[in-house]
Protein backbone atom coordinates (compact mmCIF):
# COMPACT_ATOMS: atom_id res chain seq x y z
CA UNK A 1 0.00 0.00 0.00
CA UNK A 2 1.58 2.91 -1.12
CA UNK A 3 1.83 5.94 1.37
CA UNK A 4 2.47 9.31 2.58
CA UNK A 5 3.00 11.94 5.04
CA UNK A 6 2.45 15.42 4.95
CA UNK A 7 4.02 17.45 8.02
CA UNK A 8 2.56 20.37 9.09
CA UNK A 9 0.69 22.00 11.88
CA UNK A 10 -2.82 20.36 12.09
CA UNK A 11 -6.28 21.41 12.48
CA UNK A 12 -9.66 19.91 12.39
CA UNK A 13 -12.84 18.83 14.13
CA UNK A 14 -13.58 15.88 15.33
CA UNK A 15 -17.20 16.55 16.28
CA UNK A 16 -18.87 20.37 16.46
CA UNK A 17 -17.37 21.07 20.06
CA UNK A 18 -14.30 18.88 19.50
CA UNK A 19 -11.39 20.70 17.50
CA UNK A 20 -8.28 18.58 17.51
CA UNK A 21 -4.58 20.81 17.05
CA UNK A 22 -1.66 18.98 16.58
CA UNK A 23 1.20 22.02 16.39
CA UNK A 24 3.40 19.74 14.95
CA UNK A 25 1.12 17.22 13.17
CA UNK A 26 1.54 14.45 10.82
CA UNK A 27 -1.25 13.33 8.60
CA UNK A 28 -0.91 9.75 6.36
CA UNK A 29 -2.55 9.26 3.21
CA UNK A 30 -3.07 6.09 1.52
CA UNK A 31 -2.26 7.51 -2.22
CA UNK A 32 -3.65 4.33 -4.17
CA UNK A 33 -7.05 4.90 -2.69
CA UNK A 34 -6.51 8.68 -1.44
CA UNK A 35 -8.11 7.88 1.77
CA UNK A 36 -6.64 8.99 5.40
CA UNK A 37 -5.25 6.38 7.14
CA UNK A 38 -4.02 8.40 9.91
CA UNK A 39 -3.36 11.98 12.19
CA UNK A 40 -1.83 12.88 14.77
CA UNK A 41 1.19 14.55 16.64
CA UNK A 42 4.15 14.20 14.12
CA UNK A 43 6.92 11.79 16.72
CA UNK A 44 4.04 9.60 17.18
CA UNK A 45 3.00 8.68 13.70
CA UNK A 46 6.75 8.53 12.80
CA UNK A 47 7.18 6.25 15.14
CA UNK A 48 3.80 3.94 14.38
CA UNK A 49 4.88 4.27 10.15
CA UNK A 50 8.03 4.21 9.31
CA UNK A 51 10.34 4.17 6.27
CA UNK A 52 7.27 6.51 4.88
CA UNK A 53 7.93 9.61 2.54
CA UNK A 54 7.65 12.34 4.31
CA UNK A 55 6.31 16.04 2.80
CA UNK A 56 7.12 18.61 5.56
CA UNK A 57 5.27 21.94 4.72
CA UNK A 58 6.96 24.36 6.66
CA UNK A 59 5.40 26.89 8.73
CA UNK A 60 2.31 26.09 7.26
CA UNK A 61 -1.49 24.82 8.77
CA UNK A 62 -3.03 21.63 7.16
CA UNK A 63 -7.15 21.70 7.12
CA UNK A 64 -10.17 19.26 5.80
CA UNK A 65 -10.76 21.01 2.14
CA UNK A 66 -13.44 23.52 2.13
CA UNK A 67 -17.17 22.91 1.60
CA UNK A 68 -19.44 25.38 -0.71
CA UNK A 69 -23.26 24.55 -0.31
CA UNK A 70 -24.46 26.67 -3.16
CA UNK A 71 -22.57 27.88 -6.02
CA UNK A 72 -23.22 28.65 -9.95
CA UNK A 73 -20.73 26.95 -12.18
CA UNK A 74 -22.01 29.19 -15.65
CA UNK A 75 -22.13 32.35 -13.48
CA UNK A 76 -18.56 32.93 -13.34
CA UNK A 77 -18.70 35.49 -15.83
CA UNK A 78 -21.52 37.04 -14.33
CA UNK A 79 -19.41 37.77 -11.02
CA UNK A 80 -18.86 41.40 -10.25
CA UNK A 81 -22.30 42.00 -12.58
CA UNK A 82 -23.24 46.31 -11.54
CA UNK A 83 -26.14 47.90 -9.96
CA UNK A 84 -29.13 45.04 -9.47
CA UNK A 85 -31.16 43.58 -7.20
CA UNK A 86 -32.64 39.90 -7.77
CA UNK A 87 -34.75 39.70 -10.58
CA UNK A 88 -33.34 42.50 -12.28
CA UNK A 89 -29.83 40.89 -12.28
CA UNK A 90 -31.31 37.42 -13.41
CA UNK A 91 -32.73 38.92 -16.62
CA UNK A 92 -29.62 41.24 -17.19
CA UNK A 93 -27.02 38.94 -16.65
CA UNK A 94 -27.43 35.36 -15.60
CA UNK A 95 -29.90 34.15 -17.81
CA UNK A 96 -28.54 35.93 -21.22
CA UNK A 97 -25.46 34.42 -19.92
CA UNK A 98 -26.30 30.83 -19.46
CA UNK A 99 -27.85 30.59 -22.96
CA UNK A 100 -24.17 30.32 -24.32
CA UNK A 101 -24.29 27.21 -22.41
CA UNK A 102 -25.93 25.49 -25.55
CA UNK A 103 -22.43 25.20 -26.45
CA UNK A 104 -20.51 22.18 -25.24
CA UNK A 105 -17.42 23.47 -25.69
CA UNK A 106 -18.05 26.77 -23.48
CA UNK A 107 -19.64 24.41 -20.79
CA UNK A 108 -16.91 21.87 -20.64
CA UNK A 109 -14.24 24.81 -20.78
CA UNK A 110 -15.99 26.88 -17.82
CA UNK A 111 -16.03 23.42 -15.79
CA UNK A 112 -12.43 22.61 -15.35
CA UNK A 113 -12.05 26.77 -15.21
CA UNK A 114 -14.51 27.21 -12.40
CA UNK A 115 -13.55 23.72 -10.36
CA UNK A 116 -9.94 25.28 -10.55
CA UNK A 117 -10.89 28.45 -8.88
CA UNK A 118 -12.50 26.20 -6.08
CA UNK A 119 -9.49 24.35 -5.73
CA UNK A 120 -7.00 27.91 -5.43
CA UNK A 121 -9.32 28.83 -2.77
CA UNK A 122 -9.30 25.82 -0.87
CA UNK A 123 -12.39 24.30 -1.97
CA UNK A 124 -12.99 20.43 -2.60
CA UNK A 125 -16.36 19.98 -2.25
CA UNK A 126 -19.38 22.38 -3.62
CA UNK A 127 -22.94 21.98 -4.49
CA UNK A 128 -23.41 23.23 -7.58
CA UNK A 129 -26.24 24.82 -10.27
CA UNK A 130 -25.46 23.58 -14.02
CA UNK A 131 -27.88 25.48 -16.43
CA UNK A 132 -31.23 24.01 -17.92
CA UNK A 133 -28.88 22.03 -20.60
CA UNK A 134 -28.53 18.53 -20.01
CA UNK A 135 -25.27 18.81 -21.75
CA UNK A 136 -23.97 21.48 -19.26
CA UNK A 137 -24.56 18.82 -16.64
CA UNK A 138 -22.09 16.31 -18.46
CA UNK A 139 -19.41 19.24 -18.77
CA UNK A 140 -19.20 19.51 -14.96
CA UNK A 141 -19.26 16.07 -14.32
CA UNK A 142 -16.89 15.09 -16.33
CA UNK A 143 -14.79 17.95 -15.59
CA UNK A 144 -15.24 17.21 -12.07
CA UNK A 145 -13.95 13.11 -13.13
CA UNK A 146 -10.71 14.03 -14.01
CA UNK A 147 -9.80 15.53 -11.21
CA UNK A 148 -11.38 13.00 -8.71
CA UNK A 149 -13.24 15.68 -6.78
CA UNK A 150 -16.25 14.86 -4.82
CA UNK A 151 -19.08 17.66 -6.35
CA UNK A 152 -22.69 17.78 -6.57
CA UNK A 153 -24.57 19.09 -9.09
CA UNK A 154 -27.51 19.37 -11.28
CA UNK A 155 -29.48 20.56 -14.59
CA UNK A 156 -31.29 23.64 -13.64
CA UNK A 157 -35.59 22.83 -14.12
CA UNK A 158 -37.16 26.04 -15.35
CA UNK A 159 -40.33 26.20 -17.82
CA UNK A 160 -42.02 29.72 -17.04
CA UNK A 161 -40.63 33.39 -16.42
CA UNK A 162 -37.53 32.87 -18.19
CA UNK A 163 -36.24 33.51 -22.20
CA UNK A 164 -37.52 30.92 -24.45
CA UNK A 165 -34.23 29.91 -25.27
CA UNK A 166 -33.65 28.61 -21.60
CA UNK A 167 -37.21 27.04 -20.56
CA UNK A 168 -37.52 23.42 -20.54
CA UNK A 169 -41.30 21.45 -19.81
CA UNK A 170 -42.01 19.79 -16.63
CA UNK A 171 -41.57 16.63 -18.68
CA UNK A 172 -38.25 17.12 -20.45
CA UNK A 173 -37.22 18.74 -17.00
CA UNK A 174 -37.84 15.09 -15.72
CA UNK A 175 -36.76 12.65 -18.32
CA UNK A 176 -33.29 14.90 -18.42
CA UNK A 177 -32.69 14.89 -14.70
CA UNK A 178 -33.65 11.04 -14.48
CA UNK A 179 -31.52 10.49 -17.30
CA UNK A 180 -28.39 12.04 -15.36
CA UNK A 181 -28.90 10.74 -12.28
CA UNK A 182 -29.37 7.27 -13.71
CA UNK A 183 -25.58 8.31 -15.71
CA UNK A 184 -24.23 10.37 -12.75
CA UNK A 185 -25.10 9.65 -9.07
CA UNK A 186 -22.81 7.25 -7.07
CA UNK A 187 -21.21 7.79 -10.32
CA UNK A 188 -17.61 7.28 -8.41
CA UNK A 189 -17.95 10.18 -6.29
CA UNK A 190 -20.15 12.70 -8.04
CA UNK A 191 -23.54 13.35 -6.72
CA UNK A 192 -26.72 14.65 -8.31
CA UNK A 193 -29.10 17.53 -7.06
CA UNK A 194 -32.59 18.12 -8.43
CA UNK A 195 -32.49 21.55 -8.89
CA UNK A 196 -35.78 23.44 -9.96
CA UNK A 197 -33.88 27.25 -10.04
CA UNK A 198 -36.88 28.79 -7.94
CA UNK A 199 -40.38 28.72 -7.30
CA UNK A 200 -41.48 31.23 -9.67
CA UNK A 201 -39.77 29.78 -12.71
CA UNK A 202 -41.51 26.50 -11.95
CA UNK A 203 -45.08 26.02 -12.88
CA UNK A 204 -46.75 23.65 -10.57
CA UNK A 205 -46.83 20.39 -12.65
CA UNK A 206 -42.59 20.82 -13.08
CA UNK A 207 -42.61 21.14 -9.26
CA UNK A 208 -44.50 18.27 -8.98
CA UNK A 209 -42.30 16.60 -11.00
CA UNK A 210 -39.16 17.20 -9.13
CA UNK A 211 -40.84 15.91 -5.96
CA UNK A 212 -41.54 12.83 -7.98
CA UNK A 213 -37.82 12.91 -8.79
CA UNK A 214 -37.06 13.16 -4.97
CA UNK A 215 -39.53 10.38 -4.68
CA UNK A 216 -38.30 7.83 -7.41
CA UNK A 217 -34.51 8.62 -6.12
CA UNK A 218 -34.68 8.75 -2.38
CA UNK A 219 -30.84 8.92 -2.24
CA UNK A 220 -30.23 12.85 -4.60
CA UNK A 221 -30.30 15.87 -3.40
CA UNK A 222 -32.35 18.83 -3.90
CA UNK A 223 -31.30 22.31 -3.84
CA UNK A 224 -33.30 25.97 -5.07
CA UNK A 225 -33.30 28.76 -3.66
CA UNK A 226 -36.04 30.93 -0.79
CA UNK A 227 -36.90 34.13 0.64
CA UNK A 228 -33.85 35.84 -0.87
CA UNK A 229 -35.64 39.14 -1.72
CA UNK A 230 -38.80 41.02 -1.05
CA UNK A 231 -39.79 41.04 -4.34
CA UNK A 232 -39.05 37.68 -5.61
CA UNK A 233 -41.46 36.51 -2.23
CA UNK A 234 -44.23 39.09 -3.60
CA UNK A 235 -44.03 36.82 -6.90
CA UNK A 236 -44.12 34.14 -5.45
CA UNK A 237 -47.27 35.00 -3.58
CA UNK A 238 -49.01 35.83 -6.99
CA UNK A 239 -47.87 32.61 -8.71
CA UNK A 240 -49.24 30.31 -6.00
CA UNK A 241 -51.59 32.51 -3.91
CA UNK A 242 -52.95 28.84 -2.33
CA UNK A 243 -50.24 28.66 -0.47
CA UNK A 244 -49.23 30.20 2.63
CA UNK A 245 -45.81 30.74 2.42
CA UNK A 246 -42.53 30.56 -0.28
CA UNK A 247 -41.45 27.70 1.99
CA UNK A 248 -44.98 26.06 2.01
CA UNK A 249 -45.06 26.11 -2.28
CA UNK A 250 -41.95 23.73 -1.62
CA UNK A 251 -43.26 21.53 1.18
CA UNK A 252 -46.67 21.00 -0.83
CA UNK A 253 -44.58 19.16 -3.80
CA UNK A 254 -42.77 17.11 -1.58
CA UNK A 255 -39.52 18.67 -1.42
CA UNK A 256 -38.32 19.43 1.98
CA UNK A 257 -36.30 16.49 3.35
CA UNK A 258 -32.57 15.97 5.15
CA UNK A 259 -30.95 15.98 1.53
CA UNK A 260 -33.05 19.34 0.68
CA UNK A 261 -30.73 22.74 0.57
CA UNK A 262 -32.43 26.14 0.57
CA UNK A 263 -30.24 28.84 0.05
CA UNK A 264 -30.45 32.47 1.10
CA UNK A 265 -33.73 32.10 3.88
CA UNK A 266 -33.14 35.79 4.18
CA UNK A 267 -36.43 36.62 4.91
CA UNK A 268 -38.65 33.40 6.66
CA UNK A 269 -41.18 33.08 9.36
CA UNK A 270 -41.09 31.42 12.78
CA UNK A 271 -43.45 28.64 11.27
CA UNK A 272 -40.91 28.47 8.11
CA UNK A 273 -38.35 27.63 10.48
CA UNK A 274 -40.09 25.48 12.61
CA UNK A 275 -40.94 23.29 9.87
CA UNK A 276 -37.70 23.75 7.91
CA UNK A 277 -36.66 22.14 11.57
CA UNK A 278 -39.45 18.71 11.44
CA UNK A 279 -37.94 18.36 8.44
CA UNK A 280 -34.21 18.12 8.47
CA UNK A 281 -34.02 21.03 5.57
CA UNK A 282 -31.41 23.22 5.44
CA UNK A 283 -30.74 26.75 4.53
CA UNK A 284 -27.46 27.59 2.74
CA UNK A 285 -26.10 31.08 4.41
CA UNK A 286 -24.75 33.13 1.37
CA UNK A 287 -23.97 36.37 2.92
CA UNK A 288 -21.43 38.04 0.23
CA UNK A 289 -24.14 37.77 -2.51
CA UNK A 290 -26.88 39.07 0.15
CA UNK A 291 -25.26 41.97 0.97
CA UNK A 292 -24.14 42.42 -3.03
CA UNK A 293 -27.43 41.47 -4.07
CA UNK A 294 -28.91 43.85 -1.11
CA UNK A 295 -30.93 40.73 -0.36
CA UNK A 296 -30.93 41.61 3.31
CA UNK A 297 -29.38 39.85 6.12
CA UNK A 298 -29.75 35.76 7.27
CA UNK A 299 -30.04 35.59 10.98
CA UNK A 300 -27.80 32.92 12.05
CA UNK A 301 -28.98 32.64 15.15
CA UNK A 302 -32.64 32.36 14.91
CA UNK A 303 -31.91 29.22 12.56
CA UNK A 304 -29.54 27.35 14.81
CA UNK A 305 -32.06 28.02 18.03
CA UNK A 306 -34.65 26.32 15.30
CA UNK A 307 -32.19 23.47 14.96
CA UNK A 308 -31.80 24.14 11.65
CA UNK A 309 -29.43 23.10 9.18
CA UNK A 310 -27.35 25.43 8.60
CA UNK A 311 -24.55 25.34 5.93
CA UNK A 312 -22.19 28.26 4.56
CA UNK A 313 -21.68 29.11 1.04
CA UNK A 314 -20.38 31.54 -1.98
CA UNK A 315 -23.03 31.83 -4.44
CA UNK A 316 -20.92 32.93 -6.79
CA UNK A 317 -21.62 34.75 -9.53
CA UNK A 318 -24.13 36.86 -6.98
CA UNK A 319 -21.60 36.22 -4.75
CA UNK A 320 -18.29 37.98 -4.98
CA UNK A 321 -15.61 35.63 -4.12
CA UNK A 322 -14.78 32.08 -4.20
CA UNK A 323 -12.85 32.15 -1.48
CA UNK A 324 -14.68 30.21 1.65
CA UNK A 325 -12.43 32.36 3.86
CA UNK A 326 -13.86 35.94 2.57
CA UNK A 327 -17.15 34.24 2.56
CA UNK A 328 -16.78 33.61 6.59
CA UNK A 329 -15.06 37.34 7.09
CA UNK A 330 -18.97 38.72 5.13
CA UNK A 331 -20.90 36.24 7.67
CA UNK A 332 -19.18 37.54 10.78
CA UNK A 333 -19.96 41.31 9.92
CA UNK A 334 -23.66 39.88 9.46
CA UNK A 335 -23.61 38.22 12.74
CA UNK A 336 -22.36 41.47 13.73
CA UNK A 337 -25.36 43.61 12.22
CA UNK A 338 -27.98 40.83 13.77
CA UNK A 339 -26.60 41.60 17.11
CA UNK A 340 -24.63 37.61 17.10
CA UNK A 341 -21.19 37.26 17.26
CA UNK A 342 -19.38 34.37 15.20
CA UNK A 343 -17.08 33.00 17.21
CA UNK A 344 -13.92 31.57 14.65
CA UNK A 345 -14.36 27.99 15.49
CA UNK A 346 -17.83 27.74 15.03
CA UNK A 347 -17.39 29.39 11.74
CA UNK A 348 -14.17 26.68 10.72
CA UNK A 349 -15.98 23.99 11.37
CA UNK A 350 -18.98 25.49 9.05
CA UNK A 351 -16.96 25.18 6.42
CA UNK A 352 -15.41 21.81 7.21
CA UNK A 353 -17.49 19.05 8.76
CA UNK A 354 -20.15 21.30 9.50
CA UNK A 355 -21.13 21.40 5.82
CA UNK A 356 -20.40 18.08 5.52
CA UNK A 357 -22.80 16.97 7.92
CA UNK A 358 -25.38 19.55 6.48
CA UNK A 359 -25.03 17.48 2.95
CA UNK A 360 -25.06 14.13 4.81
CA UNK A 361 -21.33 13.54 3.33
CA UNK A 362 -19.83 13.39 6.71
CA UNK A 363 -19.08 9.77 6.74
CA UNK A 364 -16.94 10.52 4.04
CA UNK A 365 -15.14 14.47 4.09
CA UNK A 366 -14.48 16.91 6.20
CA UNK A 367 -12.53 15.74 8.85
CA UNK A 368 -9.63 13.66 9.33
CA UNK A 369 -11.05 10.13 10.60
CA UNK A 370 -9.34 6.91 9.50
CA UNK A 371 -10.87 6.06 6.00
CA UNK A 372 -12.62 9.19 4.91
CA UNK A 373 -11.38 10.61 1.80
CA UNK A 374 -8.00 12.83 1.42
CA UNK A 375 -9.30 16.01 0.68
CA UNK A 376 -7.26 18.40 2.20
CA UNK A 377 -5.33 22.19 2.18
CA UNK A 378 -2.45 23.69 3.39
CA UNK A 379 -2.49 27.10 3.99
CA UNK A 380 0.17 29.69 4.70
CA UNK A 381 -0.99 31.61 7.33
CA UNK A 382 1.94 34.13 6.33
CA UNK A 383 0.83 34.77 2.90
CA UNK A 384 0.72 38.43 2.89
CA UNK A 385 3.13 41.02 4.68
CA UNK A 386 -0.02 41.88 6.80
CA UNK A 387 -1.31 38.21 7.85
CA UNK A 388 2.08 37.79 8.81
CA UNK A 389 2.44 40.95 10.83
CA UNK A 390 -0.89 39.77 12.61
CA UNK A 391 0.29 36.45 12.67
CA UNK A 392 3.25 37.67 15.23
CA UNK A 393 0.32 39.21 17.66
CA UNK A 394 -1.57 36.26 17.81
CA UNK A 395 -1.28 34.49 21.43
CA UNK A 396 -4.04 31.85 21.00
CA UNK A 397 -5.44 29.52 18.53
CA UNK A 398 -8.97 31.10 18.27
CA UNK A 399 -6.95 34.46 17.73
CA UNK A 400 -5.22 32.80 14.73
CA UNK A 401 -8.36 31.58 13.33
CA UNK A 402 -9.80 34.70 13.20
CA UNK A 403 -7.04 36.56 11.81
CA UNK A 404 -7.40 33.88 8.80
CA UNK A 405 -10.86 34.72 8.09
CA UNK A 406 -11.06 37.86 8.69
CA UNK A 407 -7.63 38.66 6.48
CA UNK A 408 -7.40 35.47 4.36
CA UNK A 409 -8.31 34.89 0.82
CA UNK A 410 -6.63 32.75 -1.83
CA UNK A 411 -3.48 33.66 -1.25
CA UNK A 412 -3.41 31.84 1.86
CA UNK A 413 -4.03 28.92 0.18
CA UNK A 414 -0.88 26.96 -1.13
CA UNK A 415 -1.64 23.95 -1.67
CA UNK A 416 -4.70 21.68 -2.57
CA UNK A 417 -5.23 17.72 -2.07
CA UNK A 418 -8.28 15.85 -3.84
CA UNK A 419 -8.70 12.19 -3.05
CA UNK A 420 -4.52 12.39 -1.86
CA UNK A 421 -3.48 14.37 -5.06
CA UNK A 422 -2.35 17.47 -5.76
CA UNK A 423 -4.62 19.92 -7.58
CA UNK A 424 -3.54 23.16 -7.13
CA UNK A 425 -0.04 24.32 -5.79
CA UNK A 426 0.60 28.27 -5.16
CA UNK A 427 3.38 29.77 -7.64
Amino acid sequence: MAQHIHRAQILHFKVQDQLEHFDDGALVVDDSSGSIIAVGDANSIFAAYPDVDITTHKNKLIMPGFIDSHVHFPQVDVIASYGAQLLDWLNNYTFPTEMSFKDDDKASQTAHFFLNELFKNGTTTALVFATVHKSSVNAFFNASQQYNSRMICGKVMMDRNAPDDLCDTAQTSFADSQELIDQWHNNGRQLYAVTPRFAITSTPEQLEKAGQLLKDNPSVYMQTHLSENIDEINFVKELFPERKSYLDVYDHYGLLGPRSVFAHGVHLEQEDFERLSETKSGIAFCPTSNLFLGSGLFDLQQAQSHQVPVSIASDVGGGTSFSMLQTLNEAYKICQLKGHSLQARDAFYMITLGNAVALSLDDKIGNFEQGKEADFIVMDLASTDLMARKLSTCETLDEMLFSLMILGDDRAIDETFVAGKSVYKKQ
